[in-house]
């Protein structure tokens, strides 16, 4: 399955990046594949393992910020896998651009 997530810890400050950089640390650790991107993270995995990492970084981010603002996007098919490359890959060639 994959997840594509933002979270948002409210607070006083509104340079978020320290809080958000300790949440990806959790996310690197957890050993599953992902990737970070301008509003979001996307993660793959196991449907357990994925929302055990996800609630992980719910009580990271909770231990700098009173509330925190969530919104998450689950795509799960079956038998699927390596979703978070095979889609952008597939695009990217029926939009003619050379690979890497």
């Amino acid at each position: 399955m994959l997840a594509e997530f933002s979270l948002i810890p409210l607070g006083d400050d509104i340079h978020i990046s320290g809080q958000v950089a300790e949440v990806l640390k959790l996310i690197d650790a957890s050993g599953l594949a992902y990737q970070l991107t301008p509003s979001g993270t996307c993660v793959e995995g196991e449907w357990d393992d994925v929302m055990a990492l996800l609630k992980r970084c719910h009580e990271r981010a909770r231990k700098s910020s009173r509330r925190v603002v969530w919104m998450i996007k689950i795509d799960d098919k079956e038998g699927a896998n390596d979703m978070l490359t095979r889609g952008v890959v597939a695009v990217e060639e029926k939009a003619g651009h050379a690979g890497p």
